[in-house]
């Protein structure tokens, strides 16, 4: 032994021993590893919800907030346990209805002679009945701001009717929620008139930038950028004035700062409505809410990268879901947008398209209406409504129908819808199916006695694929069909806030 110590080749080998011995020691007695989570958003309601009207001036405005029964019923990939089944509209509410005014220091807007701002014009305090009022023509854009019971799940519309002259038909928009980036899709300034409806109606100045993407590649106007929006101040763009040229067109409105309204009116030769907010690119888009009616169907698709694409283009209808012959594909140059008559593969049913590609696109559709006097609608790419929809305007009567256009692309739906009527008893809700890769028209009706008008509830159920629909609204005239489209939109019901944790880095630089 005297000689393996002696030995520094011994002594070293003791050494790995021991050390050895020491880590194996300290391996088997080590706690256990903790699992680190990440972090997840959790789901809380709404807790004040602001929306702007464009231009109601001559339009039925409709104003609703669900009951506080109507929140998720599912305990779906959105749910969060027990508490889904309300949707925190509980206890006093209301929503207040305020002309966009400017401050007297941004552009020399009336104000009360005390300085403050306007007073609401409106007060709305009854969740789950149905509020609206034809307003006089001309006045600028209305907010629609909504705190406490009336908050959660809050929608607002705005409807026109003309029967004559160059306004005429149905003309419909949900009032917009302000935010930094919005997409429309739909005829350009050479072919109609395309006004832009800008309104800033937070109190800090908004930096607003527009980019066309027409058919021959992206314009960019001088005068189209760099608009600044004083807090309150609104304006009308007539897109002539920035791109004359294109006939069909992308536009894109963003800010550097700040949020603006923005909302899009075009008007042509026969028909005028609203272009609706479109999805924002993505290489899967769904254009949902086509009628089942008559008519010539135009589809809309910008790339606005830098890549050329080819989009492959599916339709979901009410016997199946396939690429329609001789129009399976569009070709799309970066930077344009192309267009792909499909009124001899869908026209006269209801349907959705389904576009895919290796490029994020925009999409769009115009339906045009029947009769000597043709009217249009537009609808646009859209989400799934997985936490439900709200449609604040729905009409039935002798010569007026509001439809649901429901479709289950990828997984067979479920759905609950529930009529809030303008008045009298709320009937008990139905649950429509919609089988996987098909298409479903609703026909919706008010209860007897309740009046004409009333709002939409669409809740999916437990279990349900991934559903999108469109609310159309038509109407039967001597000269043609009336009618307009809206694209069913998430409500306003849930919003997803970060999880907090403790960390430096909330601090730190």
């Amino acid at each position: 032994m005297k000689g393996l110590i002696e030995n520094r080749f011994g002594l070293l080998a003791l050494v790995l021993v021991a050390l050895a011995a020491l880590y194996g020691a300290a391996y088997v007695g080590r706690p256990a590893p903790v699992v680190q989570r990440q972090p997840q958003a959790v789901k809380a309601p709404v807790e004040a919800v602001s929306v702007v009207c464009p231009a109601p001036g001559g339009s039925k405005i409709s104003v609703v907030s669900p009951p506080d029964s109507e929140g998720p019923h599912s305990e779906g990939p959105h749910s969060e346990g027990p508490d889904a089944e309300s949707s925190g509209g509980k206890g006093t509410g209301s929503a207040t209805l305020t002309q966009v005014h400017a401050s007297a220091e941004a552009a020399g807007a009336k104000t009360e002679k005390d300085g403050r701002s306007p007073k609401p014009e409106t007060v709305i305090d009854r969740p789950g009945v149905l509020w609206q009022r034809e307003m006089p023509a001309g006045g600028g854009p209305v907010t629609v701001a909504a705190t406490g019971a009336m908050a959660p799940g809050l929608e607002s519309a705005q409807t026109a009717r003309e029967t004559s002259g160059t306004q005429r038909g149905l003309a419909g928009v949900r009032c917009v929620e302000p935010g930094a980036d919005a997409w429309f899709v739909g005829p350009g300034p050479a072919g109609a008139d395309v006004r832009l409806y800008l309104a800033n109606a937070d109190a800090a100045p908004a930096d607003v930038s527009v980019m066309i993407y027409s058919g021959e590649g992206p314009v960019l106007s001088d005068r189209g950028n760099g608009v600044i929006l004083q807090p309150g101040e609104h304006k009308a763009i007539d897109l002539r004035d920035l791109a004359p040229s294109p006939l069909v067109m992308a536009l894109r409105v963003s800010t550097g700062n700040g949020r603006v309204a923005a909302a899009v009116k075009v008007v042509l030769r026969k028909g005028v409505d609203w272009l609706p907010v479109a999805a924002a690119p993505s290489t899967t888009v769904v254009v949902p809410g086509i009628p089942g009616i008559a008519g010539r169907r135009e589809l809309y698709v910008t790339a606005p990268g830098e890549e050329d694409t080819v989009v492959q283009v599916k339709a979901v209808l009410k016997d199946g879901f396939y690429a329609l012959k001789n129009k399976e594909d569009v070709d799309v140059p970066a930077g344009s947008t192309a267009t792909m008559d499909l009124t001899t593969g869908i026209g006269g049913q209801p349907a959705a398209l389904v576009l895919t590609s290796d490029a994020p696109i925009v999409a769009g559709m115009m339906i045009t209406g029947t009769g000597a006097a043709q009217d249009v609608a537009f609808t646009a790419g859209a989400q799934p409504i997985d936490l439900g929809s709200v449609v604040a305007d729905g009409r039935s009567s002798r010569k007026q129908t509001s439809r649901l256009v429901l479709s289950a692309p990828f997984a067979a739906g479920a759905v609950r819808i529930r009529i809030l009527p303008q008045k009298g008893t709320v009937p008990e809700p139905m649950e429509v199916t919609v089988p996987a890769g098909r298409t479903r028209e609703v026909k919706l009706k008010p209860p007897a006695g309740s009046g004409s008008a009333f709002a939409v509830v669409v809740q999916p159920l437990p279990g349900s694929g991934p559903v999108y629909g469109g609310r159309v609204l038509d109407e039967s005239t001597r000269d043609g069909l009336l009618i307009t489209a809206q694209p069913l939109a998430l409500a306003r019901i849930w919003t997803l806030v970060p999880s907090t944790t403790d960390s430096p880095a909330a601090v730190l630089p």
